[in-house]
């Protein structure tokens, strides 16, 4: 049976023995700290792993599809209820020493019952071609409020729209504690020959907190499991030993850039600030342009706004604001850039500039690459 375990780490002499998969090692001992060391840009493949970028400003989700912080997707929440909120460490009590993270993913499962039920949270690596044929290696912090529950690591490759089926590849499961601790697991990614890449392909990480009985021969016997879950420094990297933690980038400003290839949304700080420019092409219409911080992974094909007509006006010549009468409304757009449009009841002038305003906070515009 493949059960991950840790085992004490002494940050103050650099010794740490990792959880490990039991089917492959009797023990690896890593003989640097979990989040001190060499840099190595791009080792990660996880994106957002000490889920520092929020950008949709996420705080609760509870249904499958949904986003949580930046590229994590509540990927099955199935029977009874499951809970993923953003939590914020207190300052100094971070998983492990030498690394300050601001939050953590928090997941709390209650009611579960059928064999079909199960919680799991995701991220889709882009393409299908990512560790393909190589050993990889699977590392994350993680506590549980109460008992020594489990959490399985599941791995896939999705050939994408007109690609060939999806592969798993078989699950392992690490067995948690009351505190943080650092757990790793290694598996054989299959090779792709033969294989049919289609569109939007990737590379699937989910991480399962509970499941019934009708996935135990993928998730290592997980089961149905009623407990708080957290999770923080989420780590894919080719290799058979988990290294010290990192995220994708290693900076700040670099994984919010590395994320909005995804995801970008514009959510003003005051009110009044402008969103974008354009022009009017009718008396109630103006077609205004944004460019986006970075290329996308694709054109999105719609537009995300708050919701509310009174959030957003437009400005026109001679410092003339009219408010809209209708929500932002997407128009086209391109891995570049998006236009779209604001809707007023009157009073523009065709052919003349006008510029996007947000009336307040609420008026953000988001636009979404995801796979």
């Amino acid at each position: 049976m493949a059960v991950g375990f840790p085992v004490k780490d002494d940050y103050a002499t650099g010794d740490v023995l990792t959880a490990v998969n039991m089917n492959d090692f009797a023990g690896t001992l890593n003989t640097v700290p979990d989040v001190i060391g060499g840099f190595a840009a791009g080792k990660n493949k996880i994106i957002n792993g000490d889920f520092n970028v929020n950008q949709r400003a996420f705080t609760s989700a509870t249904t499958a599809g949904s986003y949580t912080f930046d590229r994590w997707r509540v990927g099955v929440a199935t029977g009874g209820t499951s809970t993923f909120t953003t939590e914020a460490f207190t300052p100094g009590a971070a998983p492990v020493a030498g690394y300050e993270s601001k939050n953590f993913l928090q997941i709390v499962t209650t009611g579960q019952s059928a064999v079909g039920d199960g919680t799991s949270i995701t991220q889709r690596i882009e393409s299908t071609r990512t560790f393909a044929g190589q050993t990889v290696t699977v590392s994350f912090f993680a506590k549980a409020a109460s008992g020594t529950p489990g959490l399985s690591i599941e791995l896939s490759q999705n050939f994408g729209s007109g690609g060939s089926s999806a592969v798993l590849v078989q699950g392992q499961k690490a067995t948690l504690s009351t505190s943080w601790a650092r757990y790793s697991l290694t598996f054989a990614i299959p090779s792709i020959s033969g294989k049919t890449i289609g569109t939007s392909d990737y590379f699937d990480l989910a991480m399962w907190v509970s499941s019934g009985s009708s996935r135990d021969a993928r998730l290592n016997n997980l089961g149905i499991q009623s407990n708080t879950f957290q999770i923080w420094g989420v780590q894919v990297e080719a290799g058979s030993i988990a290294t010290p933690f990192q995220t994708a980038s290693g900076s700040i400003g670099g994984e919010l850039a590395l994320a909005q290839r995804y995801y970008y949304r514009f959510t003003p700080t005051s009110a009044a600030q402008r969103l974008a420019y354009g022009y009017c092409n009718t008396t109630t219409s103006a077609d205004l342009l944004l460019a986006f911080p970075v290329q996308m992974r694709t054109a999105p094909t719609a537009l995300e706004t708050s919701g509310t007509a009174t959030d957003y006006s437009v400005r026109t010549s001679g410092n003339t604001v009219t408010a809209c009468s209708a929500v932002p409304a997407f128009a086209i757009a391109s891995p570049y850039s998006a236009e779209f449009n604001f809707t007023v009841a009157s009073g523009l002038t065709a052919g003349t500039g006008a510029g996007a305003r947000a009336v307040n906070t609420n008026a953000y515009l988001g636009w979404s690459a995801e796979l």
